[in-house]
């Protein structure tokens, strides 16, 4: 439910409030995708955004699927394809020029050449429509990470349970997070940065041929400088970036973006670039030429400390050489709006925010270092971009941060059970909800219909895992027992309040004899048949319960109770109990063995290896034990109701009318019935979930 566009949860508690200091393209994307998790956002900012850098900016399909998840659609704000790369020679000589639209369709989302401030513009107003509050001229002087209490400069402070270091390549909050880190240094590089409306350079017969294309993207590269020219704006504009030695314009740059500079620096820079490229150079407007030092920093060992995250160039200054610091920035956000999830408990946020660094940091840090070696002098002809671009390119935070999220869940599951399809986490089921929680059974009921036989122990001992040397009646009589064991359960918690029904061979008096000797007893189960696929799967992958599917429908009436097993639409058992008479409940167990004395079940678990060449090899092949004096929850029959007029037809058919089961049905067919010792109907509650079964 919202509350004034605030989230809260079912006890009225407001979502996360959380400070984000910076508004720059990184702040405002954290701004929105915490909102749209529900979470209080303050934002504080310590410009007016008065004088808005003008320029352009890459949005590259990394970044552009982003905005789009946020409700930006960037060409509705003039970004235009960036449809060709073409590299020339200072003396002119083009290089080689790459057609980006072919290529670029390997990708989901395009590659676009967008202006600044109208996608700075964009996500401020979409920050601002979801509730997010901007505070403009607020400067943040410190951060206490332990508490969330942000101190602004004018001394009023401010408290969160998020605080997000949005705040650029000189953060305040960032010497909080790793207090005595070097601060950013100068690259040994500046850069010009300026507009030029494309039709002065169409007009000028000289310098049409450099705009004749829409969205082609043109690099000038020297032996140590560059100047990067490309559309924006609906083609209208040509944004300039022209990256050269610091100590050439080292008296008007710095670290910050809106340094003036003059025209005549700039072509004394590029004095030795062809007369073409000087032309356009010329048609810069002195008043909007702008110039920075571009800053670097040592890799940060952190990005979080208690309730502080940092985000942005606060976390991993970007150097330019591959348009890739904004799209990294958004990356960071689409991270942390998806680990700090709607109703997110105040006290989990710091294992989240490392959760959050641990995501992040390893591809930032390695984009980082690709932008650092692009833009090396030497770069040019050393330098595999094709894997740059793919790496950088062929990402999508929003889904890589979704799957860590839910992999560090699993991770903190240790006791759940996994079974495939592996792709999707661990299974909910019998043993345990989605969460890996136990299941409630004690309110699922039973019904167990058992008719348990005299019978040939040479028989019955065939059905023994073959081979094994281990299995053997406790009696060394040529007379045993098992039974036909039916069991309807109901009221499943895992299967939304229904039901199914198994079907078993159950061995009595059975003893499994260990290669040190010492034996394990109990009752062995051969084959058990069920009739729902969720609980085959689950009892053959997570128990090693040799099941198989046979649909089983149950008949009942006053005082007679009938199954009949089929595959489809084939009967091969028919079971009944007539003359059925209520007994005293006093002394049941009700243990679906159709025996009360038996202590457990015996199973051979057996995986096949994969492989033509491995057929008939097991993979694993051992025995499993199932001690019902761990059952939880412990059955309780309430009712118990028994005959001396019972009887079984089991039919096997043939391999055409059972494929799949004849070879099993035929030898339960062969089970002689000397005597019918018991024959019974038991009802109850509580359905164990089996969890205590284990390898011997």
């Amino acid at each position: 439910m919202t509350m004034n566009g605030i989230h809260t949860n079912d006890e009225g508690q407001t979502g996360l409030k959380i400070i984000i200091v910076g508004a720059g393209i990184g702040g405002l994307s954290a701004a929105i995708s915490l909102r749209k998790q529900g979470h209080d956002v303050v934002v504080f900012e310590s410009s007016r955004f008065a004088t808005e850098l003008g320029a352009a900016i890459h949005v590259p399909p990394n970044a552009h699927g982003l905005l789009k998840r946020m409700g930006i659609t960037p060409s509705q704000s003039g970004a235009n394809p960036c449809n060709r790369v073409t590299t020339y020679a200072p003396n002119g000589r083009k290089l080689v020029s790459a057609d980006t639209i072919a290529a670029g369709k390997i990708w989901q989302h395009e590659w676009v050449l967008g202006h600044r401030v109208k996608v700075h513009n964009a996500l401020k107003e979409t920050a601002l429509k979801l509730g997010t509050q901007l505070n403009l001229a607020n400067a943040v002087s410190e951060v206490n990470p332990e508490d969330g209490t942000v101190t602004l400069s004018d001394g009023s402070t401010h408290q969160a349970d998020v605080v997000v270091g949005a705040d650029g390549v000189h953060s305040v909050t960032r010497n909080t997070v790793v207090p005595g880190h070097p601060k950013p240094f100068s690259s040994g590089k500046s850069a010009f940065r300026f507009l030029i409306p494309k039709q002065a350079v169409l007009d000028d017969p000289q310098t049409r041929p450099y705009a004749e294309a829409d969205g082609e993207l043109a690099m000038v590269i020297g032996e140590d400088r560059r100047l990067v020219m490309y559309p924006t704006s609906d083609n209208t504009l040509l944004n300039f970036v022209c990256i050269h030695p610091e100590n050439e314009t080292s008296s008007a740059s710095s670290g910050d973006w809106n340094n003036e500079a003059t025209k005549d620096m700039l072509l004394t820079v590029y004095k030795n670039f062809h007369e073409d490229f000087l032309a356009i150079l010329k048609k810069a407007d002195e008043k909007s030429l702008k110039i920075w030092r571009l800053m670097d920093m040592a890799v940060l060992p952190s990005w979080a400390r208690g309730r502080l995250a940092l985000l942005g160039d606060a976390a991993h200054p970007f150097l330019p050489h591959q348009g890739q610091g904004a799209a990294v920035a958004m990356e960071d956000a689409a991270a942390l709006g998806t680990v700090l999830e709607r109703d997110l408990g105040r006290n989990e946020v710091q294992d989240r925010l490392l959760l959050y660094q641990d995501i992040r940091k390893s591809r930032a840090d390695t984009l980082q270092e690709y932008t650092r070696t692009a833009g090396r002098d030497d770069a040019v002809g050393k330098v595999d971009m094709q894997k740059y671009m793919a790496f950088n390119f062929g990402h999508d935070e929003f889904d890589n941060a979704a799957q860590r999220l839910r992999e560090w869940r699993w991770a903190r599951q240790p006791t759940s059970y996994w079974r495939m399809p592996v792709a999707f986490g661990p299974m909910p089921g019998p043993r345990q909800t989605h969460g890996g929680e136990s299941r409630d059974g004690t309110k699922s009921t039973f019904v167990t219909a058992s008719i348990k036989i005299k019978t040939s122990r040479t028989v019955l001992q065939n059905l023994f895992p073959p081979g094994s040397k281990q299995w053997r009646f406790k009696s060394p009589g040529t007379v045993a027992y098992c039974s036909f064991s039916q069991t309807t359960l109901d009221g499943m918690e895992w299967l939304g309040g229904s039901g199914y029904n198994h079907l078993g061979l159950y061995i009595h008096g059975v003893e499994y004899v260990k290669a040190d000797g010492s034996v394990t007893s109990g009752v062995y189960m051969p084959i058990l048949f069920e009739s729902l696929t969720d609980p085959i799967v689950s009892g053959r992958e997570e128990l090693g319960m040799p099941k198989l599917y046979s649909a089983i429908d149950v008949g009942r009436s006053a005082n007679s109770y009938t199954i009949t097993a089929s595959w489809r639409g084939r009967t091969w058992g028919h079971f009944e109990w007539n003359d059925l008479q209520e007994d005293d409940i006093s002394n049941v167990a009700g243990k679906m063995t159709g025996d009360d004395a038996d202590n457990g079940i015996l199973v051979q678990r057996y995986i096949p290896s994969v492989g033509r060449e491995l057929k008939g090899q097991a993979e694993a092949e051992y025995t499993v034990f199932d001690d019902f004096g761990g059952a939880v929850p412990t059955p309780k029959p309430e009712r118990t109701w028994s005959t001396k007029n019972a009887r079984f037809l089991i039919d096997a058919g043939s391999w055409k009318t059972l494929p799949t089961l004849h070879h099993i049905i035929t030898r339960l067919a062969e089970i002689p019935v000397y005597e019918v010792v018991v024959a019974k109907v038991v009802s109850g509650t509580g359905v164990p979930d089996v969890s205590e079964a284990v390898r011997i």
